[in-house]
Order: C-alpha cells, then structure tokens, then sequence
C-alpha cells in the first residue's frame, strides 16, 4: 500500500498558525525580525532556513521541527495493529479522508467512526470479519467526515453518535457529553471533546487493542494540527490538555494523513515541540 502523503506541507503550517494567531505579513514580519520579502518567498514555499527559523520563533512553532518538516525529512513510523483495528482512506474533492473501524475479536462487535468520502471499504470490511456495527462515531460534522453516513447507518442499523456540541441532523442521531463511555466487549471508548477546529470537535480514546488509539479526527495531523476555523486557541489548548497528556505510547488516528504516535508528535510536530 502506498504512503498516505502528510496533510500538511510547511507552508500550510506557516499559514495556520499566521492566521491562529491572527498576525499580518507586516507584522510578522516585524516580530520574527526578517523582510517581507524573505517572508513572502517562505510563504511561496521557499526554504530559507535562517527566516524560517525566526518566523518560527514568532508563531510560536518549534525550528527544528518545521526545518525537518521543510525539507521533507520526517515521516512518522506506522504503527502495527495485528487484529482489531482498520484505516480506511478516500479521495474527496481532492484530499484524501480517514475512517476508522475497531471491533472486539470476540464479540465481533465493531464501532465506526466517520465515514469518509464513501463506505464500501468499511462495509467490505465488515463483511468479510463477519462483524456487527453496533456504533457509529463522529468526529465532527463537515461533509467530508460524513460523507456516506446515510448509507453506512441504513445498511448496518448502528447507532450514530456525535458531540452535543454539534448534533447530526438525522432522525435517531445520539449525542454524549464530554467523558461518555462506550463498551465493545474487551474495547473501551472514552469522549474527549478538542474542540476548535469545529464546535463538538471531538477524539476518542480506544484501550483494549495492541496499542492505545486515539481517533482524533481533525484535532491534529501527523506533523500539523487543525485548522481553528471556530478557535485557534481552543484547539490548541485541548490538544495540548487533552492528546499530549495520554500514554507515550498512544497511536493518533488522525481525520486526513498517516497515522502517528504521540511520542513521534512530540519530537517532529512543530506545533507542539517548543
């Protein structure tokens, strides 16, 4: 299988973080202590290692990480789940989107979470194990994630839950609280709610697989973060509060990209290494 290119490039990160923190070119500028010229060829893509490093320094981003990130040196090891867990990548308008299936190899219980541009993997799946979607799961609620939630849902009679924060508009649609718990045989899922990328952003902490799993939707990328679209700070501050704090050896599933570990977010992420 092919790598799942990163989602965001260094650029992309330059411009979240700008626009997170709501700076102008001009001031940027001013702060990191370099032209607008040096800035306006980083922003084109240029590497220009000295003005990078100092506009790292202004957005409140790690150097070294986003260096590394530049130059195209990191990508994260994937880790190996042998049974219980499938990733599932569709192409929608141009980007590649994320789904996820966990079951309990006992029960044959299995829980969605999003659907990604189209289902018919995650249904094949589901065949093919011989499992029953008790659950589906949302991350959040834009087009992408939800995609062919109406299929999914119709053909396997799950339950679909989302945040209260934001609640799907279809009839029989669930919502939780922060800090739900749901059961799958030996599986426990836990809500976290890391919101700012949307309203009821929300991750789920999984325990009873090979490794701790986190879905964290658009939450964070391998080597990224989500866009604030509803507010840069919050979600900053609840992927720092709430993601960075699990068990080292927690895997991220994340809404778009590779899968990452929190330990290797931790050293090349540059959002999060200074």
């Amino acid at each position: 299988m092919p790598k799942i290119p990163l989602e965001d490039n260094f650029t992309d990160v330059l411009g979240k973080a700008q626009r997170g923190l709501k700076l102008s070119d001009q001031t940027l500028s001013a702060r990191a202590g370099v032209s607008l010229a040096d800035l306006t060829a980083l922003k084109r893509g240029e590497i220009r290692e000295p003005a990078l490093r100092a506009v790292a320094q202004a957005l409140r981003l790690g150097p070294d990480a986003l260096v590394s990130l530049a130059r195209k040196q990191w990508y994260p090891e994937q880790p190996v789940f042998p049974r219980g867990f499938a990733m599932f990548n569709t192409p929608h308008e141009g980007m590649g989107v994320n789904s996820y299936l966990v079951w309990d190899t006992r029960t044959r219980h299995a829980a969605a979470f999003d659907t990604g541009a189209t289902a018919e993997p995650m249904l094949d799946t589901l065949r093919a194990e011989g499992l029953t979607l008790r659950y589906i799961f949302l991350t959040h609620s834009h087009d992408d994630h939800i995609a062919d939630l109406a299929r999914l849902a119709g053909e396997t009679k799950a339950e679909v839950w989302s945040s209260e924060l934001e609640p799907i508009d279809r009839p029989g649609a669930r919502t939780f609280k922060e800090n739900a718990h749901f059961h799958l045989g030996e599986i426990a899922i836990k809500t976290l709610l890391t919101s700012g990328h949307s309203p009821g952003q929300t991750s789920y902490y999984v325990t009873g697989l090979s490794w701790p799993l986190a879905i964290v939707g658009d939450s964070l990328f391998a080597g990224s973060m989500g866009g604030g679209l509803v507010s840069y700070e919050d979600q900053f501050r609840n992927n720092r509060q709430k993601l960075l704090c699990l068990p080292g050896d927690t895997v991220f599933a994340c809404g778009h990209g590779p899968l990452t570990t929190l330990r290797q977010e931790k050293k090349y992420n540059p959002f999060f290494t200074r």
